[in-house]
């Protein structure tokens, strides 16, 4: 990523073919995100462990601040997003069980 876009160089409609890939790119991150987190709901449910686990839960939103500010975006975005996730793997191990 470079600090100052080159504007000149690049056409909007370029730019939004480049949004419209990182955005597939997200949606494929999320789907994997939830497969493996399904997959850990199997192995919860396998051992009776309890579907919540707050330390893990600060853990993963610890490294999304880090993860943050490590490429300048906005923190309290990036881990709001994180919080929704998690709860949204929350309902899907509750509703498994």
């Amino acid at each position: 990523m470079s600090d100052t876009p080159n504007t000149e160089d690049r056409s909007l409609d370029d730019l939004r073919r480049e949004i419209e890939d990182i955005d597939r790119e997200i949606v494929e991150l999320i789907a994997r995100r939830t497969y493996v987190a399904d997959t850990v709901a199997a192995v919860k449910d396998e051992r009776d462990l309890p579907t919540t686990d707050e330390g893990q839960e600060e853990r993963v939103m610890e490294r999304a601040g880090e993860n943050a500010e490590r490429f300048d975006v906005d923190a309290n975005l990036v881990k709001a997003i994180f919080r929704l996730l998690i709860e949204l793997n929350k309902v899907e191990q509750r509703e498994s069980r």
